[in-house]
């Protein structure tokens, strides 16, 4: 099995890596199913790397029905450190406008149909979300745009929280204002449980979110539809490969520490010693173990 440091999780209109090289497709089996698609390892500019489209390569599965427990063991078990989420969102503030991108630090978790942990059936543990983006890699992230010479051409906003719904629906009205009244900066239908899940397999995450529309808030837009979402992401796509690919060779280099590294730390409840063989098995690559 081919190992990586690094992973990178596409979204929406991301379903591969134009950067990545020696590429090998990795079937990888789970205690929780089997990932989305064919993770696929390979190299870009000398570093490993493990990339998985979130929704399947021909975009198959709702939000609902990605099978995050899975898709994150997967990347687990190649040795996947530092995570890189690409994904579509709906802005719910003014100065956030199509086509910009957001570094979001925050979530808001209004998924209703998910497993969103590891832990349970024999062992207890509760990972803290105070810090559920780590700030090494989206700080990564930002330079990364600047490395790609991007600085003149796309908008960045850091900081916000990103509001995840169940979807595949897209908001009411009504939602789309009592989401703005909590404070949410974007929109978005994946990256929960996402980071809960990455942060109890102690990985470093972070999410470059891809502005596509003002969700239907605003008055002066149009409300947002896929296709105009995917629309506005596709000539977002370009960018966003050539920032990942630059987040990766500095990530590469620098391998910066991660208060994630070490999550379960002060997490377990129930001690190692006192889990079952079996629940050790299951849990073993969220501490680095095969």
């Amino acid at each position: 099995m081919t190992k990586a440091v690094i992973g990178v999780i596409g979204g929406s209109g991301l379903y591969h890596m134009a950067a990545l090289e020696n590429a090998q497709e990795q079937r990888i089996d789970t205690p929780y199913g089997p990932p989305s698609d064919a993770i696929v390892t390979g190299e870009v500019s000398g570093v490993p790397v493990a990339f998985l489209a979130r929704h399947g390569r021909g975009h198959r599965l709702i939000p609902s029905e990605v099978p995050y427990r899975a898709n994150i063991h997967a990347l687990r078990q190649l040795g996947v450190r530092y995570l890189i989420s690409l994904s579509a969102v709906g802005s719910l503030r003014e100065e956030m406008r199509p086509l910009d991108m957001v570094l979001p630090d925050q979530f808001i978790d209004m998924t209703r149909r998910r497993d969103g942990t590891f832990f349970g059936a024999g062992a207890v543990a509760h990972v803290s979300m105070a810090q559920p983006v780590c700030p090494a890699v989206s700080d990564v992230l930002a330079r990364a745009l600047a490395a790609a010479g991007l600085h003149d051409k796309v908008r960045l906003h850091r900081g916000g929280t990103y509001l995840c719904i169940e979807g595949p629906q897209f908001s009411t009205r009504a939602e789309s204002h009592w989401y703005r009244s909590m404070g949410a900066s974007v929109i978005g239908m994946t990256n929960m449980p996402e980071a809960r899940l990455a942060l109890e397999a102690q990985m470093a995450y972070a999410t470059l979110a891809m502005v596509t529309d003002y969700d239907c808030w605003n008055p002066r837009e149009a409300n947002v539809t896929a296709t105009s979402a995917i629309a506005n992401l596709l000539q977002n796509a370009e960018h966003a490969q050539a920032i990942a690919a630059h987040a990766i060779g500095i990530l590469g280099r620098e391998l910066p520490a991660s208060q994630a590294h070490t999550a379960l730390d002060a997490a377990l409840v129930t001690p190692r010693d006192a889990m079952a063989p079996e629940v050790l098995a299951r849990l073993a690559p969220l501490w680095g173990g095969a």
